[in-house]
């Protein structure tokens, strides 16, 4: 008690959420405090897919027209419909029918606050007691914090650079037990850059088949292909898995801060239905907040509308930042890049460090990088895999050109002595 007579204080933080340790967001805002307040160069942001800040990679003026055309109907100034409005969900369908075998209907369609909230969704109906979920190492970190929030067991299997980056599918089979409930893969990939081949896409149907697991395909980058393998959703294998597809506006509309997202169930024999996942959702909808409503109304003429230039233009840009980064780094003796990049915003770097003097592993290496040479650039233990790197191309190539040059400065500036 204290001298006053009250109680103590009966709440305390939570010790176990450290948010910032393990978030992208907060290991960059870490690496952008480290940078040397003196040096006048412009920092170099090599850490984070979002390019809207440079000119080249600016959204089509039609997508604020429908925004302010939404805006100016007056017709969507009201709460939505928890699931979303009806319109938006058969403008998805429709979006997303194109590339399937078999047409998706309205209500296979959850609208979400992007795919951040959509992994929080879908984690969270799926904890229960004792749940493990298969999560690809290196991956998105957002999708290992959700499942520490929801006390849900996360068992990472390996992405192989060797292979392109392809899943480790003996790995799956040897993490499964009785208690696993899905497999993540993101596709393109967030951090690899790589893209599935349909052949491998439909291993890994296959082997959640037998595993008697589904499949959550984090697909924000679907149709940023610009390599050698073209895009091809998961959902093309939905008759053989059941699949829950997570997309959004974010990336390929250069929109990441509208914040508009979709979950959909890619399930032509209805089992999520059957096994009460569908109910599970639209519970967890009833009660979290729902995407603007005239972002929603904005969302049939942005989907339907979309010129096919913006979107070459796009490609063309991360196609041409891939291939300089792809050939710079074989520059830099302390970096290796086991595959050119095929598509996404961004690719893993291995870093070497025998070939360095006084740097221990990757996070120092991009503190000390951030201090010197006003470059970010992503430890790879933020995204799984230690002493790598992701680095971002989802900048201006001049910008790219730049930050290449100076990672080669800092090099030369710690290179062990022969």
């Amino acid at each position: 008690m204290d001298t006053d007579g009250a109680r103590a204080w009966g709440f305390n933080g939570n010790p176990q959420l450290n948010a910032s340790s393990i978030s992208v967001r907060g290991v960059l805002n870490q690496l952008m405090a480290n940078r040397n307040k003196d040096d006048n160069r412009p920092t170099i942001p090599l850490g984070r897919a979002d390019p809207t800040m440079f000119p080249s990679y600016q959204t089509s003026p039609s997508f604020a027209d429908a925004i302010a055309d939404a805006v100016r109907s007056f017709k969507f100034n009201c709460y939505p419909p928890s699931f979303g409005v009806a319109q938006a969900r058969r403008a998805v369908a429709e979006h997303l029918s194109k590339d399937l075998p078999y047409h998706l209907a309205p209500d296979d369609v959850y609208l979400t606050i992007g795919c951040t909230q959509a992994i929080e969704i879908v984690l969270s109906v799926l904890a229960r007691p004792g749940a493990n979920i298969l999560l690809p190492r290196p991956g998105y970190p957002q999708y290992e914090a959700r499942a520490g929030c929801s006390n849900l067991e996360a068992r990472h299997f390996d992405l192989i650079p060797e292979r392109g980056w392809e899943v480790d599918l003996d790995s799956v089979v040897a993490l499964a037990d009785e208690n696993t409930v899905a497999m993540v893969i993101i596709n393109p990939s967030n951090p690899c850059g790589n893209i599935f081949t349909y052949q491998h896409l439909k291993k890994i149907a296959e082997t959640a088949r037998k595993l008697g697991i589904f499949v959550i395909s984090d697909e924000v980058y679907a149709h940023l292909a610009f390599g050698n393998n073209p895009f091809v959703p998961m959902g093309v294998f939905g008759s053989v898995v059941p699949v829950l597809t997570l997309g959004s506006l974010s990336k390929r509309w250069i929109v990441p801060g509208w914040r508009f997202g979709w979950i959909v169930t890619t399930d032509p024999g209805g089992i999520f239905q059957k096994q009460g996942l569908v109910h599970s959702i639209q519970s967890y909808l009833d009660i979290t907040t729902d995407p603007p409503t005239f972002m929603q109304g904005a969302l049939t003429q942005i989907l339907e509308q979309t010129e096919e230039d913006f979107f070459s233009k796009i490609l063309n840009l991360l196609r041409e930042a891939a291939d300089l980064l792809f050939d710079r780094v074989k520059e830099i003796p302390c970096l290796t890049c086991p595959h050119k990049p095929d598509g996404s915003m961004s690719v893993m770097v291995k870093l070497n460090l025998s070939v360095l003097e006084g740097i221990i592993d990757d996070v120092d290496f991009c503190m000390k990088l951030a201090k010197e040479e006003s470059v970010v650039v992503l430890p790879g233990v933020a995204v799984g895999l230690k002493n790598w790197l992701r680095i971002s191309t989802a900048v201006e190539f001049s910008s790219l050109d730049d930050g290449l040059r100076r990672i080669k400065t800092f090099y030369h500036r710690h290179a062990k002595k022969e």
